[in-house]
């Protein structure tokens, strides 16, 4: 216990801390200026803050809302629903949010199994489904009447068939396990440190994420944090430097984080106060600390895999 404790890296709010945090926290009324909530973390109902914002400005939303389950977020219950009811409620959330968004924006949704139904349906009534994203959850609990539920779902839309995907930014680089040759030479294949690696184009599975825990740099107690690799991944493919990322479930503010780390401007929307000031003190850190686990020198790792990052 005493070496968990040591190790324990778990981003954490004093008391200090949540009180200056707090006053520096947007709260929107009336119509806001791109420039009034272009980085900024906003305190508020998203469907409050949301009428204030202004129309077309938005290169790039993601969506990590509640899913349709039991979940307390530091006092705040979301309530599970029908999938009926659920349904109308994303439906309520995407057009509320479809007039922010430029022609070319694209859309990525974060859903479990159990809400993917829902999502797709709603989806492809407003926006141009190009794929469905699953990656591997190596956490969680197993079950002894069920399969173990290890995924969750991502699924990736375009306003228009104008859109940005930056495939070089997003190379994944493997270990090849039976490497091939032509004449003698690596085909398709580079040896690197005894190694035999490939760098090569991501797939919609992703099995190289880690869940963020308490020895990470990146870890919070919100109990649905994304982790900074997986939001990487979306924000490198489908925008640019100086771009707008908008995520208006901004829970502990990994997105915003991530943008910032990545050169591109953000807005977070959260209705919790002290997430959103843990959101604040992450984007602090940032402004010293750019690493993301899992990528650098412009390559996605695999999970584990050299280089290790402090």
């Amino acid at each position: 216990m005493t070496e968990k404790k040591s190790r324990n890296r778990t981003i954490k709010l004093t008391r200090e801390e949540e009180k200056r945090y707090s006053k520096e926290l947007a709260v929107l009324s009336g119509s806001a200026s791109l420039n009034k909530v272009v980085n900024k973390i906003i305190n508020q109902d998203f469907f409050e803050a949301v009428d204030c914002f202004p129309q077309k400005s938005v290169d790039l939303l993601i969506l990590d809302p509640p899913y349709n389950l039991g979940k307390n977020f530091n006092g705040l219950k979301f309530k599970p629903m029908s999938i009926a009811e659920y349904s109308e409620w994303i439906e309520n959330v995407i057009v509320k949010l479809i007039p922010l968004l430029k022609p070319d924006a694209s859309v990525y949704f974060c859903s479990d199994w159990k809400t993917s139904t829902s999502v797709h349906l709603v989806l492809e009534k407003y926006f141009k489904v190009r794929n469905r994203i699953t990656w591997e959850r190596e956490k969680g609990r197993g079950s002894k009447m069920n399969w173990k539920n290890n995924s969750e779902d991502i699924w990736f839309c375009t306003l228009s068939n104008k859109y940005l995907f930056n495939i070089d930014s997003v190379k994944v680089r493997r270990k090849v396990i039976a490497p091939y040759k032509v004449d003698g030479k690596p085909k398709d294949w580079l040896e690197e440190n005894g190694s035999q690696v490939r760098i090569t184009h991501p797939s919609n599975i992703w099995n190289d994420i880690s869940v963020p825990f308490w020895s990470m740099p990146e870890n919070t107690d919100h109990p649905t944090q994304k982790p900074e690799k997986l939001i990487a991944k979306l924000i490198l493919a489908s925008s640019k430097k100086g771009d707008v990322v908008l995520d208006p479930f901004a829970g502990s503010g990994t997105t915003c984080a991530v943008a910032k780390k990545l050169d591109r401007k953000f807005i977070g929307i959260e209705i919790n106060s002290v997430y959103a000031s843990l959101a604040l003190k992450r984007l602090e850190i940032a402004e010293t600390n750019r690493e993301i686990q899992g990528y650098k020198e412009g390559i996605f790792w695999e999970r584990n895999s050299f280089p290790y990052q402090k």
